[in-house]
Formats: structure tokens, C-alpha cells, sequence
């Protein structure tokens, strides 16, 4: 059975919804505006419909999938000895995923996020990092990759040091690396693209692609990636995806439109969706359908976790195409 160990943030989450947070409409378009507009006055109170928890973070979140793909899956990332780390490894423990290897920071607390969930699906996070905003080298020296086939590496809090570590060693252990990085991780691309010489398997937006390479269209910035590792995944939100493996490319639109009732961890679900197949030695084809749909399941539930697919869910076809690469 193959074996993913995701690496990354562990969060627990709070969706805080209701009349008094709303999407506005912008009068010159007619469309909801990006921007939360809804205005927090000091000292008022602001009040809500519905609350909703649920654990989170990227690493958590790609565990799930890869468990409920019915593969072996395990999770190392930094937490702190409070109740929202309790919840976070109950949670994990009910999917089957391994926190064996877990650290643990002393004295800062377990991420945690508040999430203002508006009805269109949007929100505003308010985020406290805590411990997953400390990572260190030393944290991952001990951390044993033998029994791992792949490292599904996901946000990182920005700690390059660290996360060439964790690459070395999960490299001379024999592991493959898929690689989906944060926003403090793209913010430094000059210490990013060293650490994608371990990688075998690439996922970001166009716009993080362009961090890294030149180039204005998907197919052309997919071509550019594949100059630093075999296999590039490129999103372009409701626009779709390519990927190639250098042999093939495909491009592939939205799996399905659906009322979208929270957007939290569909990039999450995406990328582990698609290593879950490829790991299993499907086509890149079928890969993208199956990370396509599990995007599309997640953003239908409130929560990170709630719509994740399980093994054998029966897929419908999408529009998509492949050519020669």
C-alpha cells in the first residue's frame, strides 16, 4: 500500500456566519465585491447565525484525503499541549492518519482560525499561527522518512532552513515530494526554487507560478515549470487547470457548478486529490478529474474536511482535453 505523509499546518477552525456578515454587491457591476466590506464598529455587536467547528490547515486537511483514499497516510507538522491541538489529533485519529511524528511547542498555542463565512461562499480569516509559525531545522532532524513513499509538503510559514531538512531527508530516504507552497514560501522565490530540486510534483495558481517563472498563459508557464521538476500543475480558479508530466499536457475545466457554500481548503483538497491517483500510478488524465472533483465536493460543504471524497466514489465526465506534450 502506498504510503503519503503530509507535512504542513494543523488548525483548529471556527465559521462564524449570518446576517450581519454578507457579501455586498457592487453597484457599478452588479457583482459581489472581492473586498469583505461589512464594517466592525468598536464596541458593537455584530450579530450571527450559525457557528461551526471544524479542524483545519493544509497538512491536515491533504492527510484526510489520502486516507480516505484508503492509503496509508500520516501527518507531521507543529502544535502546541492545548485543547486545539486534542481536537486536531482526535480528529486525525478517527480518519486513520498517523500523527506519530507530530511536534509539540511548549509554551504557543495550536493555530487557530476564526473564519467570517459570507453567503457567498467567501470569507475573511482571522488567524492566530502560534506554533505553526515556528518551525525550525531542528524540529525535523529526527523525523524518519524510511517507511514514507511520498511527502505532500503544503504551507510552511515561510521556514526554507527547515523545509531544506525535510527535503534532504525525506530525498535520501528514497521518498518523492509533491509540493504545494504558501504564500511566505513564494515571497522568497530566490530560496524556493533550490528546494525544487528534490520535488517531483509541483502545484500552485498562475499567479504563483509567475513568482517563479515567466510567462502570461497556462501553457506556457506549465512548459516553463517543467524546467524545475517532472510533473507542474497550474489553477486558474474557475478558468480550470493544466498539468503536465512532460509527456502529456492536459487541460481540463470546472468538474462540475455547484452552490459553493464555503471556499476553505478547496486548493488543499485539489492537490491531494490529484497525488492520491498519481501516487497510485493513475494517468494524469484521471488524476485531474479525481483532484477536480474533490475540490468541487469541499467547497459544497462548511469546513475543510466535511465534503473530502471517500475511496470509490463514482465520478461523471468533465471538460477536458490532452495533447502531446
Amino acid at each position: 500500500m502506498v504510503r503519503i505523509t503530509s507535512l504542513g499546518a494543523a488548525s483548529q477552525d471556527v465559521f462564524i456566519s449570518g446576517e450581519g456578515i454578507r457579501a455586498e454587491l457592487d453597484p457599478r457591476t452588479n457583482e459581489h465585491m472581492e473586498e469583505f466590506s461589512e464594517d466592525f464598529k468598536l464596541g458593537a455587536k455584530i450579530n450571527i447565525d450559525n457557528i461551526h467547528f471544524a479542524t483545519g490547515g493544509g497538512a491536515t486537511n491533504a492527510a484526510v484525503t489520502f486516507a480516505r483514499q484508503g492509503l496509508e497516510s500520516g501527518f507531521i507538522g507543529k502544535i502546541g499541549n492545548d485543547i486545539a491541538a486534542h481536537g486536531v489529533i482526535q480528529e486525525l485519529d478517527q480518519e486513520m492518519v498517523d500523527t506519530r511524528q507530530v511536534v509539540h511547542h511548549e509554551s504557543l498555542g495550536t493555530q487557530y482560525s476564526t473564519v467570517l463565512l459570507a453567503d457567498t461562499g467567501e470569507r475573511t480569516i482571522l488567524v492566530y499561527r502560534g506554533a505553526a509559525n515556528t518551525h525550525t531545522p531542528a524540529d525535523y532532524q529526527g523525523v524518519d522518512f524510511s517507511d514514507v513513499d511520498w511527502l505532500y509538503v503544503s504551507s510552511f510559514a515561510g521556514a526554507h532552513d527547515a523545509l531544506d531538512v525535510v527535503f534532504s531527508r525525506a530525498a535520501d530516504a528514497g521518498a518523492k515530494i509533491a509540493f504545494n507552497p504558501g504564500d511566505k514560501e513564494l515571497s522568497q522565490p530566490d530560496k524556493l526554487r533550490p528546494l525544487l530540486e528534490d520535488v517531483e510534483v509541483l502545484i500552485v495558481n498562475k499567479e504563483e507560478a509567475q513568482k517563479l517563472v515567466e510567462g502570461v498563459e497556462l501553457d506556457e508557464l506549465v512548459r516553463h515549470l517543467l524546467n524545475y521538476v517532472p510533473v507542474a500543475i497550474v489553477s486558474d480558479g474557475p478558468n480550470g487547470v493544466i498539468a503536465s508530466d512532460g509527456k502529456t499536457i492536459v487541460r481540463a475545466g470546472m468538474y462540475e457548478d455547484v452552490p459553493v457554500v464555503d471556499r476553505t481548503g478547496a486548493g488543499d483538497a485539489f492537490g491531494s486529490g490529484f497525488l492520491s491517483q498519481w501516487a497510485q500510478g493513475q494517468s494524469l488524465k484521471d488524476s485531474i478529474v479525481f483532484a477536480s472533483a474533490n475540490s468541487t465536493s469541499v467547497v459544497t460543504k462548511i469546513g475543510a474536511k466535511a465534503g473530502i471524497l471517500n475511496k470509490g466514489v463514482k465520478l461523471h465526465e468533465m471538460p477536458l482535453t490532452e495533447k502531446v506534450f
